[in-house]
C-alpha cells in the first residue's frame, strides 16, 4: 500500500510539510548593514538552534524551507518584516516563538508568530518606507507632495540594471508627513512590473540629501494581499 505524503515513514521525497507560521521580525542596530544572504543563513543557525523540526526542499541539495517575503535593501532598518517557515511536526506557535526568541542575535527581535496554512504564501502587494525629516524642512516639503500627489507623471532616471527613464507616479500610493514627529511615510504599490525606489521618492520630494547626512531609512511595512484589510503593524513608533 502506499504510503500517504506527509506521514513519518514516507520517502524523503514524498514529504511534505505539516505546520506552517508567518513570523513578523524586526532587523534594527548594526544588523540592518547585514546582506539579505547573510540574513538568511542567520535565520537557518537560529531555526537549528531553536531545535525546531525545519521542513527542508527535496532534491540532491536540500534547503531549510525558510522564505522571506520580500528582501530588505542593505542599510535599511526593517520594522515589520515577513518570513514564512515551514516545519515536519505540529508545534505550538508560543513555542516556536520563544524558542527563536531566545536564539535572535542583537538588532533582530521576533515580533509575531502565527500559524498560517502550509498552502498559504505572503504576496507583497504594497509596502511603506519612513524617515525623519527636520523641522526646518517640514514646509517645502508639504508643498513638494502636494505638488507630486498632483501631477500624472512623476519620471526618475534609473542606471541599474540598465540605464532607462521610469514614471513612478503609478507605484505612488501615498505620501504622508506627521508635523509633531517629523515622520515622511511614503506608501508603494508592488507590481509585477516593479515599484518606486525610496531614494527615488525622496529625490522627487527634494530631500534626497538626508541618508548622507545620517537620517535612517526605514521599512516600516509589508501589505500582504490576504492581509489588505488588516496591513502587518510596525510603522514608525
Amino acid at each position: 500500500m502506499a504510503l500517504e505524503p506527509g506521514t513519518p515513514d514516507a520517502p524523503p521525497a514524498a514529504r511534505r510539510a505539516v505546520d506552517k507560521f508567518r513570523l513578523t521580525v524586526r532587523k534594527d542596530g548594526s544588523l540592518r548593514w547585514l546582506s539579505h544572504h547573510d540574513l538568511l543563513r542567520t535565520f537557518e543557525r537560529m531555526l537549528r538552534r531553536a531545535e525546531l523540526p525545519v521542513h527542508h526542499s527535496n532534491g540532491f541539495h536540500p534547503h531549510p524551507r525558510l522564505i522571506f517575503a520580500l528582501s530588505l535593501p542593505l542599510g535599511v532598518l526593517g520594522r515589520a518584516e515577513v518570513v514564512e517557515v515551514e516545519l515536519d511536526e505540529v508545534i505550538e506557535p508560543d513555542v516556536v516563538h520563544a524558542r527563536l526568541a531566545m536564539q535572535c542575535p542583537p538588532g533582530l527581535h521576533v515580533l509575531q508568530t502565527r500559524r498560517i496554512p502550509v498552502s498559504a504564501g505572503a504576496k507583497v502587494i504594497g509596502l511603506c518606507y519612513a524617515i525623519q525629516v527636520p523641522p526646518e524642512r517640514h514646509a517645502a516639503l508639504r508643498d513638494r507632495i502636494a505638488e507630486t500627489l498632483a501631477t500624472p507623471e512623476v519620471w526618475v532616471e534609473r542606471t541599474r540594471p540598465a540605464n532607462r527613464r521610469l514614471d513612478i507616479r503609478p507605484f505612488l500610493r501615498d505620501l504622508r508627513l506627521d508635523g509633531e514627529s517629523g515622520w515622511l511615510e511614503m506608501d508603494l504599490h508592488l507590481k509585477p512590473e516593479g515599484t518606486a525606489r525610496p531614494d527615488e521618492v525622496l529625490t522627487t520630494l527634494g530631500i534626497g540629501d538626508l541618508p548622507d547626512a545620517g537620517a535612517v531609512m526605514e521599512r516600516a511595512r509589508l501589505d500582504l494581499q490576504e492581509d489588505t484589510l488588516n496591513p502587518i503593524p510596525g510603522g514608525p513608533a
